[in-house]
């Protein structure tokens, strides 16, 4: 097992052993407090441009199996783990954790103190930093990291957007979520979606055959007539990387579509349709990435356990905190929007509701897999929308 460094822009400097693909990567490190899901995470779009810390010590204990990915390839710049499982126990595995790195060429370090690095990265910030394999000169590998590309800014959905429309009918199967002690209701009629991919997980996709929908997926740049064009009944708003002021041409796409069609908004296309309404967006210090963050429904006061993984969120109200006594509204050219949920661990805004059209948006992920099922509830909800407007 070769040596490998990790190195900050701050000069902090972390010496490991080498995992996966022989090589060096760069990205904005993150870590992740998820106790399962690796695989996931690594396969999730809106993991691009940043490299992933898992906080638990032991990553690999149950492989990797090719029924588990979110998307096509591994999309995080690069992996780092305390220990990584060399012989993985479970039936379903077809490789480990590092002969799947090494396939798909991403670049790892175990070895290090994860819970020390997290500890830092909580106090000073996720920043950038450089994995390497192949130059483990302290200075060196710390100058690259300063000079790496940040992701605020960047068009990085275009980076992981399909390059043409497609259709898309695979469900959850016997893997569907149940919610309140039953399976998601079949709606009245079948209802034809289009999904914008700026990163979309395959996951949102089964979950809305789940409940009745033939699935169009579109790329991220497509313009809103073109989605008109298709006559479809709702529209839904993907997850994906980095800074949603860097998708302009997804936040006019949105507006104009918004009050033509039920809309619903996840993760990034929450705060694509936040900057549609004229709300503001800004970085989270460490961002949210894990899949026990609880999130309380300012309408019923619930608190869901939720699935994050985003690095910018919408601007909150002045007096939006999970103690305020009712939903704080905001006045938009659209209308009037309501802060439908807030997280219990910061008061930023995990979800939005237009009340005079039919909007709705979260930030995190309800169609989580694996995590909580406590969100899965939504994607009723849009049904609901959808049969509203055909009532």
């Amino acid at each position: 097992m070769g040596k490998a460094v990790l190195a900050l822009a701050d000069g902090t400097v972390f010496d490991g052993q080498a995992l996966g693909h022989e090589g060096e990567t760069m990205g904005e490190v993150v870590f992740n407090t998820a106790m399962t899901g690796y695989q996931e995470i690594l396969t999730d779009p809106s993991y691009k441009g940043q490299i992933v810390t898992m906080t638990c010590p032991h990553i690999g204990n149950y492989g990797v199996t090719r029924q588990d990915t979110e998307s096509r390839r591994i999309w995080a710049e690069g992996f780092i783990v305390k220990e990584s499982g060399r012989r993985p126990s479970n039936w379903r595995a077809e490789q480990s954790l590092d002969e799947y790195l090494k396939e798909s060429r991403v670049v790892g370090i175990q070895g290090i103190d994860t819970r020390e690095l997290t500890r830092h990265l909580r106090e000073t910030g996720s920043q950038q930093g450089i994995i390497s394999h192949v130059d483990i000169d302290h200075r060196r590998a710390t100058e690259k990291a300063r000079t790496a590309p940040s992701i605020v800014g960047r068009d990085l959905a275009a980076e992981v957007t399909c390059g043409k429309s497609y259709e898309w009918t695979e469900g959850s199967g016997s893997w569907a979520p149940v919610t309140n002690g039953q399976q998601p209701n079949k709606p009245v009629r079948r209802f034809n979606i289009v999904v914008y991919d700026f990163g979309v997980k395959r996951n949102i996709l089964r979950r809305l055959v789940d409940v009745g929908c033939a699935v169009t997926v579109v790329p991220a740049s497509t313009p809103a007539k073109a989605v008109e064009a298709l006559k479809p009944d709702g529209v839904v708003l993907s997850n994906g990387p980095g800074d949603p002021e860097g998708v302009p041409y997804a936040i006019e796409a949105a507006k104009a579509l918004i009050g033509t069609r039920p809309i619903l908004g996840i993760c990034l296309g929450h705060q694509i349709l936040g900057l549609a309404f004229g709300l503001k967006t800004y970085k989270l210090k460490f961002g949210h990435h894990a899949a026990n963050h609880p999130v309380m429904d300012l309408r019923t006061r619930k608190v869901e356990i939720t699935s994050q993984n985003h690095n910018f969120a919408v601007r909150p109200p002045a007096g939006a905190t999970v103690a305020c006594a009712k939903p704080p509204v905001l006045t938009t050219p659209f209308g009037r929007v309501a802060v439908s949920h807030l997280s219990l661990n910061d008061d930023s805004v995990e979800g939005m509701v237009c009340l005079d059209q039919p909007v709705l948006s979260v930030q995190y992920h309800p169609e989580a897999s694996p995590g909580p099922h406590d969100s899965a509830y939504l994607f009723e909800q849009f049904i609901g929308m959808m049969e509203k407007s055909h009532a």
